[in-house]
């Protein structure tokens, strides 16, 4: 099973982007990015390429939900 992580762009340099996801940082390819994305846009990466754009509200919901999974929490009653 793959898992594509929402990360947030910090820095975007061509068709190659820096984002963030929680504190490190790394380098992704936006070529396979099917809309526009700016600095502050979270995407949704799997295997160094951004796949989709994704809202604020719907990554970092996601990204509280990974953090959970990974630290063994129940979900919130």
């Amino acid at each position: 099973m793959c898992l594509a992580v929402p990360s947030k762009i910090v820095k975007i340099d061509g068709q190659k982007a820096t984002v963030d996801v929680y504190g490190a940082r790394r380098e992704v390819n936006l070529m396979l990015l099917p809309e526009e994305a700016g600095i502050g846009d979270y995407v949704l990466v799997h295997a160094g390429f951004a796949m989709q754009r994704v809202d604020r509200e719907s990554a970092e919901e996601s990204l509280r939900l990974i953090s959970r999974l990974v630290n063994g929490q129940e979900e919130e009653p």
